[in-house]
């Protein structure tokens, strides 16, 4: 990191820069509920007032900018609208258009003077009302890109700054002259977006749409490696500026997923090159909670790569989040994606695949819980009538069907405020006259799958202590339950003992298996209002935490409230055999149809990784699940000790990063109930 990258870093660990906030409200009253302006009109009109409103910063030695100043961006829906809406559409995450991914290729290769051409000649064309306010509303959000780049272009000149300001004169109107340009132009559309009320941003595969300007750069002697790795680490640390305003259920949650690797959609050949390596390495060097790495690997993936991840992994920041291609692939290939289509997928904010450029699917619209379909079973008339386990198992299988029906049914249409400056950013939406909002090539739905190892672990207590052995009573393992196990300490035990998922026990991991598989079939057999399918996946987000404080005590002797395990991981509290014995558990079922995302997470004590030998180690063992058919996983250098020293001592532990869910932030700034989860999580030694 040279002495300008620096200074940039220490504003941010500072937190100073915080300090520039301002609590203005944005005047939008002739805007919202304004029946004579359309919603995509009302959208990129607010945007131009932000812009307006917003103040320049810009700092002497700085080389990538743009800050955040407003706190607030207001709503351009009246409450009278937003009623009439929910009377027939559900409304989810405030109608945004967010957790998408960008075609920051094209408009990079083009520059926006290029778009505003486009939009012109298809505004001459015969259109309809509609189409052309779309089209205006396209227009407008380049114009307010435009009226905020000259923002900074003046007062990057004012405070002697002249080589940010000859870049701001290129681009974002012109294609980059080089990886410097690239990469500003780059942040431009990022903090456009944040701005425009759009959130979870994603980065996409950054390595493959910035490779053609590091690489002519280096090429031709502009840059050397080592200069090029600092302009990108002054990116990366410039995503983390305005972590604070991301709306997410915790700072930290911002959703700018970056993605390496993989393979090329045209031919299916390996797709790293040295932007992927130089961005691992930048991330190395920061330290920082953005932008979120996730390497795509397959059984071909050279080692190396492995390696290179594992020393990530070391930092403790979290990531990198691995994807297997040769499940995920096959996966979305089986959803209705295209071929190229799924050889491009990239991770949305936190785990779910999606498709860049083209698609408009939501995949984190609601999450089914495992466990408290378990709980409705055996609290019904027909558990108690049950002569088998297998019935058992047909009773959570029809509640499982009810749940599946109740959630297509309330997400069967999503209404989203259209988006113009996104659009521009989406594949052919510019072409087709149509915003972004009105549907993309795929618009599907993923539902989240919580406490699969909760429910599996509960049904084979039942089956042990029920049907087989027959020392548990139905009426007492209910009664004990209702009671949070208080007076029932003997039958806890029983069920505590009973298999558990992780174990690589066929008798609660053939469980899981059919669990997951009635799932998928379940919401297979639905279709949302655009046409797109359900997808059932094995992460949680932050159900784990939301699900399991409103459900009571459950069969695997779990009590009332103690949260469930995060995305795709064994219960809580549990002793395992080993780290090999988690991983053969859960790569058992049938991966790829719940393949919406979600991670196995292991969390390492960090001394595992305190000699090479043990970071080769770790490697292998990544390798081996990628090996073994596991789809998505997530590991976590933790240390136990330092977590409970940073509750007590926070001041001492203020830059203290963990992985959350799908996503990594600061320790302090997180809620007690996260930061306690975090701290219970096991941790595995070797």
């Amino acid at each position: 990191m040279n002495y300008i990258t620096k200074e940039s870093y220490d504003r941010l660990l500072k937190r100073d820069y915080r300090k520039l906030r301002r609590d203005i409200k944005i005047d939008v009253s002739s805007i919202v509920g304004n029946r004579d302006i359309s919603l995509p009109l009302r959208v990129s009109r607010r945007l131009m007032k932000m812009v307006e409103h917003e103040k320049a910063i810009v700092y002497e030695n700085e080389r990538i900018g743009f800050y955040r100043t407003i706190r607030h961006i207001p709503s351009i829906l009246s409450d009278e609208e937003i009623k009439e809406i929910e009377k027939t559409q559900c409304i989810f995450d405030n109608a945004l258009v967010c957790n998408i991914s960008s075609d920051y290729e094209y408009t990079l290769n083009v520059g926006f003077n290029k778009r505003l051409e486009e939009i012109k000649e298809k505004l001459e064309e015969n259109n309809t009302a509609k189409e052309n306010d779309e089209l205006l509303a396209m227009q407008e959000s380049i114009y307010a890109t435009y009226k905020i780049v000259q923002k900074y272009h003046d007062e990057a000149l004012n405070v002697g700054n002249v080589k940010l300001a000859r870049i701001l004169e290129n681009v974002p109107y012109n294609r980059p002259n080089s990886y410097h340009e690239a990469l500003v132009f780059f942040r431009i559309m990022n903090y456009m977006l944040w701005i425009n009320a759009n959130k979870h941003n994603t980065i996409g595969r950054f390595d493959q749409y910035m490779y053609p300007f590091f690489k002519k750069d280096i090429d031709e002697g502009v840059l050397n490696y080592e200069e090029a790795l600092d302009l990108t680490e002054e990116l990366f640390i410039s995503l983390n500026f305005d972590a604070d305003l991301y709306p997410g259920v915790q700072q930290g949650d911002n959703g700018q997923s970056l993605v390496l690797g993989g393979v090329k959609p045209n031919d299916g050949s390996d797709a790293y090159n040295e932007l992927s390596k130089l961005c691992l390495e930048a991330s190395l060097t920061v330290n920082l909670i953005d932008p979120k790495i996730n390497m795509r690997v397959n059984k071909n993936t050279d080692m190396k790569w492995y390696e290179l991840g594992t020393k990530l992994t070391k930092k403790g920041l979290g990531f990198p989040q691995y994807s297997n291609d040769d499940v995920v692939i096959p996966a979305l290939l089986k959803l209705g994606y295209s071929l190229e289509d799924a050889r491009d997928y990239v991770m949305a904010a936190c785990w779910e695949f999606i498709i860049p450029k083209v698609g408009m699917d939501i995949p984190n619209v609601d999450a089914l819980s495992f466990p408290e379909l378990v709980d409705r079973a055996i609290h019904s008339e027909s558990f108690m009538d049950a002569q088998t386990y297998e019935e058992v198992e047909e009773i959570v299988n029809k509640e499982m069907e009810k749940e599946v029906l109740r959630l297509t049914n309330v997400y069967h249409s999503c209404f989203l405020i259209p988006s113009p400056f996104q659009s521009i950013l989406m594949k052919d939406c510019v072409n087709n006259k149509k915003d972004i909002a009105d549907g993309g090539k795929y618009n599907n739905y993923g539902f989240h799958g919580a406490g699969i190892a909760n429910a599996s672990d509960s049904l084979a207590a039942i089956k042990e202590h029920i049907f087989e052995k027959k020392d548990i009573a139905k009426e007492e393992l209910l009664t004990a339950i209702d009671n949070n196990f208080e007076g029932y300490l003997s039958l806890q035990k029983k069920l505590i003992s009973s298999p558990k998922m992780g174990n690589n026990e066929a008798y609660v991991d053939d469980i899981a298996v059919r669990l997951l598989d009635k799932f998928s079939l379940e919401c297979s057999k639905y279709k949302n209002a655009k046409g797109g399918c359900y997808r059932a996946g094995t992460g949680t987000a932050m159900y784990y935490i939301w699900y399991s404080e409103k459900l009571g005590a459950t069969a695997d002797g779990r009590k009332n409230g103690e949260p469930f395990a995060a995305n795709y991981s064994p219960s809580l509290n549990v002793n395992f055999n080993g780290v090999l014995s988690v991983i053969s558990s859960f790569t058992k079922p049938n991966l790829q149809n719940v393949c919406n995302g979600g991670p196995l997470t292991l969390e390492f004590h960090d001394t595992v990784f305190r000699n090479e030998d043990g970071e080769k180690k770790v490697a292998m063992l990544v390798k081996t699940y990628i090996a073994l058919g596991g789809h998505q996983l997530q590991l976590n250098a933790i240390n136990r000790d330092v977590l409970l020293d940073a509750q007590k001592h926070p001041e001492d532990h203020k830059n203290l990063i963990v992985r959350v869910w799908g996503w990594s932030g600061y320790f302090n700034e997180l809620d007690l109930v996260y930061q306690n989860h975090i701290i219970k999580r096991l941790e595995f030694n070797s």
